[in-house]
């Protein structure tokens, strides 16, 4: 696992990538007030481009879900990561940890597509990853699955940055 922070793609990287989005849970909860009750809605969002393997995830809340939406598109841009690929899956396997979620994602020959529930299978697409296995375990919660998920692929090394920090040559 690694223990640093991830490198953030910088605001002129990402004003030239041709990003998508993916509303990955909308949450509605509501206040009781004098009048009835007030709603609010909260937004996850994943934002990627499934070309060069560039994926962030975001959060928003506002009084409106298309509000909400926009807040988490714009927090997910500041958040983009790219994360590394071999061919069209993950160089090895990885897993990650986000409360009490944890999301196993695992190489796959190509060809198999992405076998992975909705909340996973967001991200992992946006990461530009189209054949991987998935499994989650503990929480089913879709926002900590999100992050889970964002966390394995956070932790991919490839051959090369694995031999660099070994001493190794390939």
């Amino acid at each position: 696992m690694r223990s640093h922070e991830p490198d953030y793609l910088s605001p002129s990287e990402v004003a030239e990538l041709n990003l998508e989005d993916a509303v990955v849970r909308i949450n509605r909860s509501a206040a009781v007030v004098k009048g009835g009750r007030r709603f609010s809605f909260s937004a996850l969002v994943a934002v990627g481009n499934r070309e060069l393997g560039v994926v962030g995830l975001g959060y928003g809340k506002a009084r409106e879900v298309p509000s909400a939406v926009e807040k988490a598109v714009k927090d997910a841009k500041k958040r983009l990561v790219k994360i590394p690929r071999v061919g069209t899956t993950l160089p090895h396997l990885t897993e990650g940890r986000w409360e009490a979620s944890r999301v196993r994602l695992v190489p796959a020959a190509p060809g198999t597509g992405i076998k992975a529930g909705m909340t996973v299978r967001r991200v992992v697409e946006l990461a530009g990853v189209r054949d991987v296995l998935t499994k989650a375990y503990g929480s089913r919660n879709p926002v900590n699955l999100a992050r889970a998920a964002l966390r394995a692929l956070l932790d991919l090394r490839t051959k090369e940055e694995v031999a660099e920090t070994r001493g190794v040559a390939l």
